[in-house]
């Protein structure tokens, strides 16, 4: 995964050595866009790993397990396993923060808490989408798209984007919040941006918690004989 973000990183280190700005930002603005959003990735899905595991567990009737555990079903399930390649995603984001030059104490906390909130709006986007197998059957791969949809948009800088498509990615696929937002807190200690970032994150627990609970409804067991170590 260092190797994945690496290469694509350098896309934006060959772009900046023959242009000095595009709108707004510049290489350090990139340094840290990268590293809130890799390292927000990072966190959500190494501790609730199956949180992109959704559409797929829906899909195949593996939800039974959950279903048998004490209440709430929704915690249990994304957070019964790690993922391992994200890793990568928390060392990336560690490192590429070393180049930003933001050391003082307040953007190192104002780090930290975007990084940590942009990382709960990962996970409650990644429950969404792939909730929707409960209501159009498998929807896995719908699911898939919907979260690279979300890194791509997210890792490019805001200001490029106007009109209806700005809207959407401040609603209906929230990568301004996962990017854009947090490097502007970050950068201009922003509190009134940070309360919104916070109230984002709010609203997206309780629509991921609506969305899943009512899908949970129509849900149909999979008669899946499981084994969870």
């Amino acid at each position: 995964m260092m190797i994945n973000n690496g290469i694509y990183f350098v896309f934006w280190l060959l772009f900046f050595d023959r242009f000095q700005e595009i709108r707004g930002y510049q290489i350090d603005e990139i340094f840290m866009l990268f590293a809130v959003l890799t390292l927000a990735f990072g966190i959500a899905f190494t501790f609730a790993g199956n949180a992109s595991q959704v559409a797929y567990m829906v899909a195949q009737g593996r939800l039974d397990y959950y279903l048998a555990l004490p209440r709430p079903v929704l915690s249990h399930l994304i957070f019964s396993r790690m993922g391992q390649s994200t890793a990568g995603d928390l060392a990336f984001g560690l490192l590429a923060f070393l180049f930003t030059g933001k050391f003082d104490p307040v953007s190192i906390v104002l780090f930290i808490v975007v990084t940590l909130l942009a990382a709960v709006l990962f996970v409650n986007f990644a429950v969404i989408a792939g909730s929707l197998s409960f209501f159009l059957g498998n929807s896995a791969l719908l699911s898939d798209r919907l979260m690279q949809t979300m890194l791509t948009f997210g890792l490019y800088p805001f200001g490029l984007f106007q009109g209806v498509v700005r809207l959407i990615l401040l609603t209906i696929i929230p990568a301004a919040f996962i990017g854009a937002v947090p490097v502007e807190v970050v950068n201009t200690h922003s509190f009134t941006m940070l309360g919104g970032l916070v109230g984002a994150a709010l609203f997206g627990i309780v629509i991921m918690t609506v969305v899943f609970r009512v899908g949970l409804r129509r849900y149909e067991s999979g008669s899946a004989i499981n084994v969870n170590i």
